[in-house]
């Protein structure tokens, strides 16, 4: 059954660009992924520092191996660095973790 992850991304403060930036260079690789059926970043109309990434997976097998391979790992240092808050996620049926703070803003 396929996955689907949607993470809300607020960036510091003038770094959405940032996050756009990295999200370009990472997301051709994360497409070529097995099991990956989409990775889109979308930008809030007015927000410039907020955003929605939505990820499907087309299994939990397929998720499991995305969180264990090397874009994921690669991932966060090219991506999360520029977040201002925690980033709030939930899977298809809802189900979110507790969430942490990636870096301290300033």
């Amino acid at each position: 059954m396929p996955q689907a992850i949607r993470l809300h991304i607020t960036t510091l403060p003038g770094r959405g660009q940032e996050q756009i930036d990295a999200y370009g260079r990472l997301a051709p690789l994360v497409r070529a992924e097995r099991g990956c059926l989409q990775y889109d970043l979308h930008r809030f109309v007015g927000g410039p520092d907020r955003f929605v990434l939505t990820e499907l997976r087309s299994s939990s097998e397929a998720l499991a191996a995305n969180a264990a391979g090397p874009t994921f790992r690669a991932g966060p240092a090219r991506v999360i660095e520029v977040e201002a808050e925690p980033v709030a996620w939930a899977d298809e049926g809802g189900r979110r973790p507790p969430a942490r703070r990636l870096i301290s803003p300033g």
